[in-house]
């Protein structure tokens, strides 16, 4: 499905995922003494409270266990905290935790907050686990320079829109300049917080140039990054790796949208679009994701393109192998991103109906988790590679059982839909 010549392809990287699926989950270790009225439980723990406990025998009982097996103590000397005893990595590990009503659970004053011990307990393994297993990956995000953000998933899937933006914004500041002095120029320029003194050096030079010099010049706006806690899965605008563990991974502009590592957001330079928030529709976005927020089974672009590739593609020859024009299809994208369901694929608008095809294997190309997902693909091909028929339907009925719901529901259609096109196509 993807053509080598496509600028999209291996947009997104999987390895920090894939890394994450690999990490411990947490096992709690309930306790099975009775605690006296001295130690009983708080109301915000649940059976993996052990009472009071000293280092040592919390050590033996955990000894041998799995890692991720966790239990919760009150340590003998210990006035205003608990303390969390932790395997990992064939070792126990002692944190101090608190829990303050209205604000969670925390291992220090300055660090995350979280709902329950669970997820405290499922953040910090997949911290520790990156750390050991994922670490020349950090360190290469670490070390990012300014041009990543050129080549960023960012740039890549809003080119055209930020293209469309900037010449609207261009125009404006076009327009409040003209017939103005350079005075008056200095006035409006510095009460819109739009350059710096530097730029205001250039201004009568920017106001004899097109149009389409101004924007680089004078339009300054600082993105509004804020810690967040995204739901689903994610990954960051600007390095393309994914925004690991389970509460605030990342940060995110409250105005444009973008979405990024904290060390990555510094690489953004200061052309923040606010109107981009409200076309940077679907394509990039996990399936989960897109299913959950449209409340649908199936996501629009997927049966909007399908509808009309049955409608008047099926009996063209290699449909899905002759690809369109890559401008036609940008620009398809483009709109099914602006107006979602309500874009208009009629042949009218789009006579080439290999421009539907591709725009629909671009939304496929570019998911962050395959439609085939990296944890049930080795399955898959398992199954292709067995020669027994009966055996090959039961390892395959096993291998789809591994798949999201919005995985399944999304490859069962696709699977339908070519089954109708091959076979009228063969009739």
């Amino acid at each position: 499905m993807a053509e080598p010549s496509s600028p999209m392809q291996n947009l997104w990287k999987p390895e920090l995922y894939k890394i994450q699926l690999d990490a411990p989950t947490p096992k709690p270790l309930s306790c099975l003494k009775i605690l006296t009225e001295y130690e009983r439980k708080p109301n915000f723990y649940g059976n993996e409270y052990h009472g009071r406990m000293g280092h040592l025998e919390a050590e033996d009982l955990l000894n041998n266990k799995a890692d991720g097996t966790f239990l919760l103590r009150r340590s003998p000397s210990a006035r205003d905290y608990y303390t969390l005893s932790l395997r990992f990595d064939e070792r126990t590990k002692h944190f101090k935790i608190y829990y303050k009503f209205g604000h969670g659970h925390y291992l220090q004053e300055q660090s995350k907050r979280f709902e329950s011990i669970h997820d405290l307990v499922a953040d910090g393994l997949v911290n520790f686990y990156m750390q050991q297993h994922a670490a020349p990956i950090i360190q290469e995000i670490n070390q990012q320079t300014g041009n990543s953000y050129h080549q960023s998933p960012y740039m890549t899937l809003n080119r055209r829109k930020l293209r469309a933006l900037s010449n609207e914004l261009r125009k404006s500041i076009a327009n409040k300049f003209d017939g103005l002095d350079d005075s008056e120029i200095k006035a409006v320029t510095e009460e819109n917080d739009l350059s710096s003194t530097k730029n205001m050096e250039n201004t009568t030079k920017m106001k004899e140039n097109d149009a389409d010099s101004i924007l680089p010049f004078i339009y300054e706006k600082v993105h509004a990054f804020k810690v967040h806690t995204f739901k689903g899965l994610n990954w960051c605008e600007v390095c393309a790796n994914f925004l690991w563990g389970f509460t605030a991974q990342g940060v995110k502009c409250d105005d444009c949208g973008i979405i990024a590592h904290s060390k990555c957001s510094e690489l953004v330079p200061a052309k923040c679009i606010p109107d981009l928030k409200r076309i940077r529709g679907v394509f990039g976005t996990d399936l989960t994701t897109v299913v959950q927020l449209y409340q649908c089974s199936i996501p629009f672009v997927v049966q909007r393109c399908v509808e009309e590739v049955e409608a008047r593609g099926m009996l063209q020859e290699g449909i899905y192998r002759v690809s369109g024009f890559a401008d036609e299809i940008d620009a398809l994208k483009l709109a099914l991103d602006r107006d979602g369901e309500k874009t208009d694929l009629s042949e009218t608008a789009y006579g080439n109906i290999n421009v539907i095809a591709g725009t629909l294997k671009l939304y496929l190309r570019l998911l962050p988790v395959p439609l085939i997902t990296f944890q049930a693909y080795p399955n898959f091909m398992d199954a292709a590679r067995t020669f027994n028929k009966d055996d090959q339907v039961k390892e395959m009925s096993e291998a789809v059982k591994k798949l999201p719901l919005a995985h399944f529901n999304c490859l069962k259609y696709m699977m339908e839909h070519l089954k109708r096109y091959n076979g009228l196509y063969l009739q």
